[in-house]
């Protein structure tokens, strides 16, 4: 359990469309705090996914044939699959140079121009930059965060670790950027713009990798338990 928490957090924080929104919210009038707003919504997400998960599970993994056990490695083999056409079916769309530009995908919706991120960074609202947290989060990714807590047994400390651990990674671009914001203002909007800019001619790139490589994780993962 603690590899693949691990493995879908790194997808997650690595993920660029959250960190090209985040990036316009902390450039913007009072970016600080909505920058902090944004991380408090994105981590009441993550809080709020495991809390259910855990509330259903009430805090004990499910035995390895039971149904609850069979139906969290079947959903999670769904997820893999889902992840791995999406990766090969955007590398398909690279090659004929016809990737989407504004449609959602499985990590996140698309952010790019004309979107609700530059709108929630012109608003000035605190409201906006939260419900941006909420638009933006991958959910794909953390879904699969979800059938991977299935497995915790908060009877023992090392799960309460491993849940903290995954909240605190998927969440540390955000807060390397929001600390950036903090101690050098200045520096950090020109270099978080940059960042933001280089993002949007990579992001394709970048969506396939993590697509393909935590799909096919997933997959071999839940195909190995299902069948040993």
């Amino acid at each position: 359990m603690v590899l693949d928490l691990l493995l879908i957090a790194l997808a997650i924080t690595v993920d660029p469309l959250p960190i090209m929104a985040f990036a316009l919210v902390v450039s913007s009038a009072r970016g600080v705090w909505k920058g902090l707003v944004f991380i408090l919504a994105w981590l009441a997400c993550l809080v709020m996914v495991i809390a259910v998960v855990l509330t259903v599970t009430d805090g004990q993994p499910p035995p390895p044939r039971s149904p609850p056990g069979l139906a969290g490695l079947a959903a999670k083999l769904v997820i893999g699959l889902g992840l791995v056409f999406y990766g090969l079916h955007r590398r398909r769309l690279m090659k004929a140079g016809t990737a989407p530009t504004g449609s959602a995908t499985p990590l996140g919706p698309d952010v790019r121009g004309g979107s609700s991120d530059s709108e929630a960074s012109r608003s000035g609202s605190l409201w906006a930059a939260a419900g941006l947290a909420v638009l933006v989060q991958p959910w794909g990714l953390v879904a699969a965060g979800a059938t991977t807590v299935l497995e915790a047994n908060t009877s023992h400390t090392s799960a309460y670790a491993a849940l903290f651990g995954f909240c605190l990674l998927a969440t540390a671009s955000l807060l390397a950027a929001e600390l950036y914001i903090v101690f050098a203002p200045e520096v950090a909007h020109d270099r978080l713009m940059r960042l933001r800019a280089w993002l949007e001619g990579h992001q394709q790139q970048a969506i396939v990798v993590i697509c393909l490589v935590l799909g096919l994780w997933l997959t071999g993962k839940s195909i190995y338990q299902l069948t040993g």
